[in-house]
């Protein structure tokens, strides 16, 4: 369990809030269901998040949701040629601009546990003619990716929803080649949230309550094998991360921040 909430209950509250946001039926951005920063355009939430302008005008559809924490690409350093695999890839944004490194002879796997996504993010794939990108349905806690099959893996503040994070973890070092790399935009805990936050479903899937400590995810990542770990939280992501709640100040408790490690 996380914070006394039953893995089951928080998949399907994760599972229901991005459905409802991937048919139109909800804000985007990591919130709580305010209208803070997500009153803006998903364009204007991604210039916040470190993305480029032509990071983000280079991709067409509906493919940015205003989804994350941060950049993953940015720090990924993809190659042409490379397999990529994003964790939680949601409308497929992040999929795209990897795809855009890794060119032609690359590919780019996107993994989802939402239906609705799934199937938004294969029509962007068709609006923005990505025949390397493909799409498919699954859990990070078991991910349908064979083993040794993966270059790099991104993912933007996803791991934090995850019930289990070592197994996220363990899943993520089986499917690397070795010497492939982890490097993703995600939320630490910095603080104890407020009383009853991290026994709340619709807190921890607004990425609200659910994150874990540096030292945690630190043992995490060790124990699942990984070297090299390097964790730096972004002080800045207190702008927006505030912005997330009407009822409560969630920069009081978590920070954006890197997480890069590279299996042996």
């Amino acid at each position: 369990m996380t914070g006394g909430i039953d893995p089951a209950e928080q998949r399907a509250a994760v599972r229901e809030r991005y459905a409802t946001i991937a048919t139109g039926d909800s804000e985007g951005c990591c919130d709580s269901g305010s209208s803070g920063s997500c009153s803006g355009s998903s364009e204007e939430a991604s210039e916040r998040l470190g993305y480029s302008s032509d990071e983000i005008g280079a991709v067409a559809g509906e493919a940015n949701l205003g989804l994350g924490c941060g950049n993953p690409t940015a720090i990924a350093d993809l190659r042409p040629g490379e397999t990529v695999l994003d964790l939680g890839s949601g409308g497929g944004f992040d999929c795209f601009l990897a795809a855009r490194r890794v060119g032609p002879e690359g590919r780019v796997i996107g993994v989802d546990m939402t239906p609705e996504m799934v199937e938004k993010a294969r029509k962007n794939a068709e609006k923005n003619d990505a025949g390397t990108v493909s799409f498919r349905l699954g859990e990070i806690e078991h991910l349908p990716v064979a083993d040794e099959s993966v270059d790099a893996i991104v993912s933007n503040c996803v791991i934090n929803l995850s019930a289990d994070k070592p197994r996220v973890f363990a899943e993520a070092f089986r499917v690397l080649r070795p010497g492939g790399r982890l490097a993703v935009s995600d939320l630490v805990r910095t603080a104890e949230p407020l009383d009853g936050l991290r026994a709340d479903p619709e807190s921890v899937a607004a990425c609200v309550a659910g994150a874990a400590t540096i030292e945690g995810l630190e043992a995490m990542l060790a124990a699942a094998g990984f070297e090299d770990v390097g964790i730096d939280p972004k002080d800045d992501s207190e702008e927006f991360i505030r912005e997330w709640s009407d009822e409560r100040d969630p920069s009081e408790f978590v920070v954006s921040a890197t997480i890069e490690a590279r299996r042996p």
